[in-house]
């Protein structure tokens, strides 16, 4: 009997490393999606903007549970990233890995949350200041290495405000803003770069352009670089924070389905690992922004609601 195509495609899935980490995701938005039908009563009578801000936990747990897989199952692929003056590189490689997979399962099962999203934020700040600063320094004229660094922070500001409505007053006042501003940086930064290359892969601008089979991409760049702009300024004036982050956050979950989702599905099908790696890597880094920026809409919502009489 010949193989089908539909056989074939999941027969190139099985190099390890992609697959451990499709799997990984995949289980982590199935855990989240339990999470969200065990609440769905308060959830159907609830506002459109509160059922896309319910959807922050699934965007930020799957991308960690999928970086997770990578470092544990990819680490002859992760351990050259990790810098050389550092000592046993191996063991942190692994750690960081159990570490994601263990933030992953908390946010989306929202336990322990306050303590997950706290530590998720010192590791990606740790990044930063390890990898990403010194990044930046050698090559401050590489658009990249912002872009990266700007990524990174935007990832801890997530993990921080995902904790920040369980803390205390004095922090969760504190915290917030933080994160309001980081992320009102990035996307203003992320807008420009857009708006100057519209072809560039949208929302988190990095290397590659894409591909010829998306349709309108200069629609989709200049849409997203004008989306990017308008969220950021009022993000960074704090003037409809909540609304802004919220559209951001949506169109940037539905560019993770009708872009992203394309772009996976032809590097799932490609014969070379790297290439799968590459396709899942963009899928996950846009939808880990998109739940860090759903997640300032839901702070913001929590925040400024009023104090129960």
């Amino acid at each position: 009997m010949p193989t089908t195509q539909f056989e074939g495609f999941f027969i190139k899935l099985l190099p390890p490393v992609p697959l451990a980490m499709c799997l990984a995701g995949i289980l982590a938005c199935l855990i989240a999606l339990i999470t969200l039908w065990s609440a769905r009563t308060p959830l159907i009578h609830s506002r459109p903007i509160d059922k896309i801000t319910a959807l922050a936990n699934l965007a930020f747990a799957v991308p960690m549970a999928v970086f997770g897989a990578l470092h544990i199952w990819g680490v002859d692929i992760v351990l050259p990233i990790v810098p050389d003056y550092m000592p046993f590189r191996l063991f942190w490689a692994y750690f960081v890995g159990v570490a994601l997979i263990a933030a992953s399962l908390s946010i989306a099962t929202k336990i322990m949350v306050r303590w997950s999203g706290l530590l998720l934020a010192l590791m990606m700040l740790t990044f930063v200041v390890l990898m990403d600063i010194p990044g930046v320094i050698s090559t401050p004229h590489d658009r990249f290495s912002w872009t990266l660094a700007l990524r990174e922070l935007a990832f801890a500001a997530g993990g921080w405000l995902f904790a920040a409505p369980s803390l205390p007053a004095r922090f969760k006042s504190t915290l917030i803003p933080a994160g309001r501003i980081v992320l009102a940086i990035t996307c203003l930064f992320y807008g420009i770069e857009q708006f100057l290359h519209p072809h560039s892969r949208p929302v988190v601008p990095l290397e590659l352009s894409m591909p010829p089979f998306i349709p309108a991409q200069l629609l989709i760049g200049y849409l997203t670089a004008a989306i990017l702009l308008a969220a950021g300024a009022f993000m960074l004036l704090n003037k409809h924070t909540r609304l802004a982050a919220t559209i951001l956050g949506g169109w940037t979950l539905l560019l993770v389905l009708l872009v992203y989702g394309p772009i996976l599905i032809a590097a799932l099908s490609a014969a070379d690992m790297g290439a799968n790696i590459e396709g899942i890597n963009y899928f996950a880094d846009t939808l880990y922004f998109g739940g860090a920026i759903l997640a300032l809409a839901k702070a913001t919502q929590i925040n400024s609601a009023p104090p129960p009489r």
